[in-house]
């Protein structure tokens, strides 16, 4: 099935870009995405009704792991699996229908911060009651959770930020999810407390979301800057070019850096090791190496294209 699903265009067209998709989200969650597509779209649920979904599954999911069963836990890695295939099913539904939405898009995101802060509560509750040493210091697993847990939001929105820029330079503007934060600003100021709450609370926490985002990517803010001035949405073709190439090598970080990687590391710790903690250390030491040298080299490629724009190599 999937074999066919992968020969059919509109499926290929359900891609973000190949450049950006992984080689497992490629041959797994992308076609079984795509098949809940094809069954929603029959069904007329929209692309946000979809990640509703996905958020109890993987909610669920973390209720299954603080018991300490295999079984139990084979049953909640079954349930994030399917969360995940929701999550990747409603970027597909969403570019095949064009219901794009920038709710739709804060609600993707906050899904996946729901189903891990769901998973860390429970492995903090699960070790507190197993582990001799947890038992005697509650206070080491809840802290190591709640550092993970912001350690994996800066990895997530960072990863999320250079796709986006990468997808940018690859589609156009039209092609990319990226946001600017001047208009992200214009447009918050203009909703009313009164008339528009709910939309202006969830705006101004994407607006914080985003600032953050650029607050750690100076160099990156410099280079967005200096395209918006030099060449508006008439950037060159071989800038375009250029700087796809260049950045195209960290795109596997920012693929490491979202889901997969850190469920694998997540069901080892559960399921061969029996010792949840690990996935905690596996996020602290592993994934924050991993962020900071891709950071590190984001930064270096965008302040060599500032010089390059400066010096009117383009």
């Amino acid at each position: 099935m999937f074999g066919k699903f992968k020969q059919s265009e509109e499926y290929r067209s359900s891609l973000k870009s190949m450049d950006t998709e992984e080689w497992f989200d490629l041959n797994f969650y992308r076609p079984l995405g795509y098949g809940w597509v094809l069954l929603a779209r029959r069904l007329g649920i929209p692309p946000n009704a979809v990640t509703v979904a996905s958020i109890f599954l993987g909610v669920g999911a973390g209720v299954c792991f603080y018991f300490d069963s295999l079984a139990i836990n084979i049953l909640g890695v079954f349930l994030l699996v399917w969360a995940d295939s929701f999550d990747s099913a409603d970027g597909q539904l969403a570019r095949l229908t064009g219901k794009y939405s920038r709710i739709g898009r804060i609600l993707d995101g906050l899904s996946g911060d729901l189903w891990f802060a769901a998973i860390y509560i429970a492995i903090c509750l699960r070790e507190n009651v197993t582990s001799p040493f947890f038992m005697d210091h509650k206070w080491v697993i809840w802290t190591m959770g709640v550092v993970t847990g912001v350690c994996h939001g800066v990895q997530a929105a960072q990863a999320d930020y250079y796709r986006q820029f990468h997808l940018f330079f690859v589609k156009g503007k039209d092609g990319s999810e990226l946001e600017n934060t001047d208009d992200l600003r214009a447009r918050y100021r203009a909703l009313s407390w009164r008339r528009d709450f709910v939309a202006k609370v969830v705006l101004g926490v994407y607006l914080q979301y985003s600032i953050g985002q650029e607050k750690r990517t100076p160099w990156m803010g410099r280079f967005r800057r200096l395209l918006r001035e030099r060449y508006g949405d008439s950037i060159p073709a071989s800038l375009r070019e250029d700087f796809r190439k260049a950045s195209l090598p960290l795109m596997k970080y920012t693929n490491m850096l979202s889901f997969n990687v850190r469920t694998w590391a997540l069901f080892a710790a559960l399921l061969i090791f029996r010792m949840p903690w690990l996935y905690f250390a596996f996020e602290l030491v592993v994934l924050n190496i991993m962020l900071v040298y891709m950071m590190v080299r984001h930064e270096r490629i965008c302040c060599r294209f500032v010089d390059k724009i400066e010096s009117n190599v383009y």
